[in-house]
């Protein structure tokens, strides 16, 4: 589907579709926990991007584009359920989606903060211990494949990545408890 250009900067555009695609996958999930039914979250979430794309200019610049999207994404989720003819919609049920959109968003920060702690402790790592890690949880490699790219027994590439994962933890632990001391 084309989308003709909003009106304003051509860079705008190219800023909005980099935000939209850093995010897409956290508005999806957001839209998809609070739909029960995967083809109405599909439809918000098209309906969310069109609208998203067409208010950015309204937009700050240096604000939360996270917090921005997830206004949009709550407000056309309500009115989704409201104009549903199926079933009718409550003033409750409404709360009741805002106070599930409230606790998502909390715990999305929380995680938001988790991931990157864990992104600064990884590159503490040494270059050797960060390829293990790499290979394992983002490529995907059994603990076979790891022993002979690493040149050592299953048996060592078990014990180093439970001390690698150990040392992780701790890492994340104290920057978690160091950040909560200067909140």
């Amino acid at each position: 589907m084309t989308l003709p250009h909003p009106p304003g900067d051509p860079s705008k555009n190219e800023e909005f579709l980099r935000r939209l695609v850093e995010h897409e996958r956290w508005l999806a999930a957001y839209i998809y926990s609070l739909l029960a039914r995967p083809e109405d979250a599909e439809d918000v979430l098209q309906e969310c991007k069109i609208l998203m794309w067409k208010l950015f200019d309204r937009f700050e610049p240096g604000t939360n584009f996270r917090a921005w999207a997830r206004t949009i994404a709550l407000n056309q989720i309500l009115n989704f359920r409201r104009s549903e003819k199926r079933r009718p919609f409550t003033a409750v049920e409404g709360e009741f989606i805002e106070a599930v959109a409230a606790e998502i968003e909390r715990r999305s920060d929380h995680l938001d903060q988790k991931t990157e702690v864990l992104r600064r402790c990884l590159r503490k790592l040494p270059t050797a211990h960060r390829s293990l890690v790499v290979w394992r949880y983002f490529d995907g490699c059994g603990v076979d494949e790891i022993a002979a790219r690493s040149e050592r027994s299953a048996e060592a590439v078990y014990r180093l990545l439970s001390r690698i994962r150990q040392s992780l933890n701790e890492c994340i632990q104290r920057q978690l408890a160091a950040a909560k001391e200067t909140a």
